[in-house]
Order: C-alpha cells, then sequence, then structure tokens
C-alpha cells in the first residue's frame, strides 16, 4: 500500500516537472508582455512586473495593423476549418464503414503519404499554384483542406467510425436510408468528440501557420499574424516588451480554444484508441 501510494505520488511529480517545462515559458512571455525593457533582462529575474505596463498591448497591436492580419488569419481559419472537417469525416466514412474493392490498399497508400517530407512537395506545390495564376492569394491556404482534410485526419476519424457498430447501418438500410444518408444522420451525430478533435487540431494549426503564408502569399495587406510578428520583430528589434505583448495577444485566442474544448479534446482522443 505504501508502495502504491509512493508510486503515485512520484508519478504526479513528474507530471508536475513535465508541465513545468511548458508553463514557463508561457509565464515568461506574460509577465515579459507587461514589464519594460530595463525590468525584461533584469538578473536574476523579476516574474511580477513592477509596475504593471498594460499600455504594452495597446502600443504593440496600433503599431501594425494587426486588426487586417487578424481578419485575414481569421478568413484562412474558417475557410480550411470546414473544409477539413466536411471532406475528412466523409474520405475517413468511406474507408470505414463502405466496403470496395482495393479500399485497405488505397489507405495502405495514403497513410504512406504521412512519411513524405512536407519539403518534397513544397517546390512543385508552388509551382502549380502559380502556374494556375493563384500565388498571392489564399486559395493555396485553403483550397488543399477541401480535398480529404489531411491523412493524420482521416486516419483519426477512421478509426473512431470503427467503434461505431455496423448494426446502425443495417437497421438504417432496412428503413431504406443511403450511405450518404447513414453518414449524415447516424455517423456525424456520434461522432461529436472526434470531430471537435479535428477541428481543434485544424484551427491551431491554421492560426499558427507561417510557412504557408510566407511561401504564397506577398502583398502586406494579405497578411497573417503570424508574419504580422515576424514584420514586427524584423521591425521593431529592440523593443522586446512591445513584442511580447503581441505574441502574447496572438497566443491568446489558441489558449482560450483549447481550454473551451479540453473535454471534448480528451474524450474524443480516448475513444478513437478504443479498437483499431
Amino acid at each position: 500500500m505504501r508502495q502504491s501510494k509512493f508510486a503515485i505520488t512520484a508519478g504526479y511529480a513528474a507530471l508536475l516537472s513535465i508541465s513545468a517545462l511548458f508553463i514557463i515559458p508561457f509565464v515568461w512571455l506574460l509577465r515579459s508582455s507587461l514589464m519594460d525593457l530595463s525590468q525584461i533582462f533584469t538578473m536574476p529575474p523579476e516574474w511580477i512586473p513592477k509596475p504593471f505596463h498594460w499600455d504594452n498591448f495597446h502600443r504593440a497591436l496600433t503599431i501594425l495593423p494587426f486588426g487586417t492580419f487578424f481578419t485575414n488569419t481569421l478568413i484562412i481559419v474558417a475557410g480550411v476549418l470546414v473544409g477539413t472537417v466536411a471532406t475528412s469525416s466523409i474520405a475517413a466514412f468511406g474507408f470505414s464503414r463502405i466496403r470496395w474493392k482495393g479500399r485497405d490498399a488505397v489507405f495502405g497508400i495514403l497513410m504512406s503519404s504521412m512519411m513524405l517530407p512536407a519539403a518534397v512537395t513544397l517546390i512543385p506545390s508552388f509551382l502549380g499554384w502559380k502556374m494556375l495564376g493563384f500565388y498571392d492569394t489564399y486559395y493555396p491556404l485553403i483550397v488543399p483542406a477541401y480535398f480529404g482534410g489531411g491523412v493524420f485526419n482521416i486516419f483519426l476519424l477512421r478509426q473512431f467510425y470503427f467503434t461505431i457498430p455496423r448494426d446502425f447501418d443495417e437497421a438504417a438500410f432496412v428503413d431504406g436510408a443511403t450511405y450518404f444518408q447513414i453518414y449524415l444522420r447516424v455517423i456525424l451525430p456520434l461522432s461529436r468528440s472526434v470531430l471537435i478533435v479535428v477541428a481543434l487540431f485544424s484551427f491551431l494549426g491554421s492560426w499558427n501557420d507561417f510557412m504557408g503564408p510566407l511561401i504564397y502569399v506577398k502583398s502586406d495587406s494579405l497578411f497573417t499574424l503570424a508574419l504580422g510578428l515576424q514584420m514586427f520583430q524584423g521591425t521593431y528589434t529592440a523593443q522586446w516588451d512591445l513584442l511580447m505583448a503581441a505574441s502574447a495577444a496572438v497566443v491568446l485566442p489558441c489558449v482560450v480554444v483549447f481550454l473551451i474544448g479540453q473535454r471534448y479534446f480528451l474524450e474524443g482522443i480516448t475513444l478513437t484508441g478504443l479498437k483499431g
């Protein structure tokens, strides 16, 4: 009994130590965003700003058009979110609930594409979009989400769909339902948790995406928040207090979204591992 309590205590201590590795940088970001330059690099470090410089956020977000960057980012995130959830769920339904010749072989080929480094397809993709006349637009950032929604998302949804009894499909077929009706009225309502997981991954990936906009967007008026931060850093290298304030403002929506969807996130991840 004592050994069991000791093991549990040691486990919690290890988890807290690992959590600190991720929490401390975030705390450092927040405290730096509320300090002036003289306080940020004080040794030994000060963790509580004295005084709190709340005006850092106003100054940081008005020096550059962060309102425009925020709107541009929302446009991309909304487009990618809808495309990813819709097409990945449909593709996963085809790979899990419909029997067709060569299904497993095609899925194996699809999964093998995950081993292909993104750098290999970077130049061909850029040249293809440029030949289509879509350079300096959002099409290269949004349209791919409507062609499957990502291999990992298809895999995640497929694993979850396998946990849903096929008796539901057979009962729906008896009532005269089509495959699309089964997908829409049976599978989707039972897949809310895992769909929220896919939506969270899609939101975080699009919100924090830096490489995509850097490659395909040229005009300053089309810049996203990630590019705005980079431009801010390049222009105001010495003003770390303002840079930290802008970074904290960009990170905050991600934290809020994750906290709201945390319960569904954990539930969806757990359920997808019940059956392979």
